[in-house]
């Protein structure tokens, strides 16, 4: 029996990411995906099979512009040639000696991944499309030929996509006057995804999504086991870029990278593992994503639920009714309460539910809480319980109750009191199945700050 369960929950997980994929093909297709490549993986096993991932979904219809990072291909050939080189601060000051083996060092990278494209039947093309300038003198620090993005030849690059190309950007732009500078690669991909107006901007690292070791974290930020925020909305972003202190460390640039970027409209910002066999392709056809999302829109957003959701959410509803968790309930039961009822939907797909049951007396029940089992470790119950205390606060009620026989010791810890089945408004007591003998827990609405749920 335990077999034939773990079957039906791996098909369900097989089916499941069927669907999805298909939903993200059609639903990105024609957009445009920036990717920045940090150098490094270029010697890795598994950058073949990201390229391969690259070119598929360049077939799938899928606009891609790609940005390679050269950085240790540059020291290695400064080094060949014993050129000295120094960094301040995380930016290297590239003196006029050394541009031309830094060119050299970045066409190298890109001529690198042009053919491995070629050799899964993608065609690219590597362009002097950037315009720059020199960054100067700051800090009393001239950085020489080392310079900043100025403008986007934006144009040629959109031809360029629209005839079905890649286009390959080195980390080099050219002045006015044709002088080359050497420009930040990290920078090069946040103005290309802007510019273009890009549905996704990708930073495929050595390390992954940002890890919390050394930062402060907004309290409100998902963290995994493994100590790697899952996502950020673009306000938490924000506060952890500003509650942190600027560094050299590439995470925190990053993250002020895609603050940057989604607020000049790049809907989503994906920091990923490169070394994570087809990383790109789970971050983008799963709605479970394994490193960092930064996103400007909410990916993941609570709404109300209508008539076309309820096959899905009795469906959420049915392991917890079967394990005794939640009453049995019908189409009819949530159709007659539809106003009540919230989803979390997740690109389309419902992933958890609850409902708001007002009473007399300024108090209502938060009910029906389901979570999909395969999401049920991202936080998402306490993002249903949070909005629907919120939805109490908009409604001026006093308290909400909770009537629970499994999950009590989960509502205490976020600030549900134990009250007796008498707390309850007269209609409740009344409906009060005595043989489930569940818990009552209440929330006082002047707990929570500006109706906030506490967390």
């Amino acid at each position: 029996m335990k077999g034939i369960t773990m079957d039906k929950k791996q098909l369900k997980q097989q089916v499941e990411t069927i669907r999805q994929a298909f939903s993200y093909i059609k639903r990105f297709r024609g957009e445009t995906f920036v990717i920045k490549i940090e150098g490094s993986l270029l010697s890795h096993p598994f950058f073949p099979g990201l390229i391969k991932d690259i070119a598929l979904l360049h077939h799938m219809g899928i606009r891609v512009a790609l940005v390679p990072g050269a950085k240790e291909r540059i020291d290695e050939i400064l080094n060949k040639y014993n050129i000295g080189f120094e960094t301040v601060k995380g930016i290297r000051i590239s003196t006029p000696e050394s541009i031309p083996f830094i060119k050299m060092a970045a066409f190298d990278v890109s001529n690198k991944v042009m053919t491995m494209l070629a050799e899964n039947n993608t065609n690219a093309v590597i362009g002097n499309w950037v315009k720059a300038r020199s960054i100067g003198v700051r800090g009393g620090v001239d950085f020489q030929s080392t310079g900043i993005v100025e403008t986007l030849q934006t144009g040629i690059i959109q031809n360029v996509l629209t005839d079905g190309l890649v286009p390959i950007f080195p980390n080099i732009g050219w002045n006015a006057q044709g002088k080359p500078y050497n420009i930040s690669s990290n920078e090069l991909a946040f103005t290309i995804s802007t510019e273009l107006k890009a549905a996704k901007l990708f930073f495929v690292t050595e390390t992954g999504g940002i890890h919390t070791k050394g930062f402060t974290v907004p309290k409100s930020v998902y963290v995994s086991s493994d100590g790697v925020i899952s996502q950020f909305t673009l306000a938490e972003a924000e506060q952890f870029v500003s509650t942190n202190e600027p560094s050299a460390k590439p995470e925190y640039e990053l993250v002020s990278l895609a603050c940057r970027a989604c607020k000049s409209g790049v809907a989503r910002v994906h920091i990923i593992d490169g070394h994570l066999e087809g990383m790109l392709l789970k971050e983008i056809f799963s709605n479970r994503g394994l490193g960092t999302m930064i996103y400007a829109n909410q990916h993941e957003n609570i709404r109300a639920m209508n008539h076309a959701d309820v096959p899905e959410v009795l469906q959420l509803m049915a392991p917890y009714i079967a394990k005794g968790t939640l009453i049995q309930r019908t189409a009819s039961d949530l159709e007659e309460r539809l106003a009540d009822y919230a989803v979390y939907e997740v690109d389309g797909t419902v992933h958890a539910c609850g409902a708001l049951h007002v009473y007399p007396g300024h108090q209502a029940e938060i009910a029906g809480i389901a979570v999909d089992e395969l999401y049920e470790s991202l936080g998402i119950g306490m993002k249903m319980v949070s909005y629907l205390v919120e939805k109490a606060h908009g409604l001026k009620l006093k308290q909400v109750f909770v009537l629970t026989t499994q999950t009590s010791d989960w509502f205490s810890l976020h600030g549900f009191k134990k009250a007796d089945v008498k707390a309850l408004p007269p209609e409740r007591q009344a409906t009060y199945d005595k043989k489930r003998n569940s818990l009552v827990l209440i929330y006082r609405i002047s707990q929570a700050r500006k109706g906030h749920f506490v967390e």
